[in-house]
């Protein structure tokens, strides 16, 4: 497993979560719930944050459906990537399987007894969370970089 710090985006219409993992990947945190309304300065906000935490890569959740197919959501996640991507120069951006990421931090935080209406905004940073500690283990198990370029 390569050494160093990540952080996943959970790319949404209105809200984007942001999270981080230690140097070691063993365990991810939340960092930031990102407004997404407006695409370029929520761009912006996020090139600060991979400056702020140095990243190895970036990690873009790629939504995709059960049966591994892409639609409209997949084609405005690839685009943002690529965007992004121009930001934060040097540092890598992949594109992650995110199946399943969102519902899977939903029921979590209903378990700990957050409320839907209090959770909105955490429910992206679970996300996030969820599609890092995905990517994490993917790569303990290959010995591979989870995803692919963008």
């Amino acid at each position: 497993m390569r050494r160093g710090r990540r952080l996943a985006v959970d790319v949404g219409d209105a809200r984007i979560g942001v999270a981080s993992c230690d140097p070691d990947g063993v365990l991810a945190t939340p960092v930031e719930t990102v407004p997404g309304k407006d695409v370029p300065a929520a761009q912006r906000r996020l090139a600060q944050i991979v400056e702020e935490y140095e990243p190895l890569e970036v990690l873009i959740g790629l939504p995709r459906s059960l049966s591994g197919g892409e639609g409209p959501a997949a084609a405005k996640v690839r685009t943002f990537a690529e965007r992004l991507a121009a930001l934060v120069g040097p540092v890598p951006v992949r594109l992650v399987d995110e199946r399943m990421s969102t519902v899977t931090a939903a029921q979590s935080m209903r378990a700990s007894g957050v409320s839907a209406k209090k959770g909105r905004s955490r429910i992206d940073q679970a996300a996030a969370v969820v599609i890092l500690q995905s990517a994490l283990e993917a790569e303990r198990g290959s010995g591979q970089p989870p995803g692919h370029s963008v």
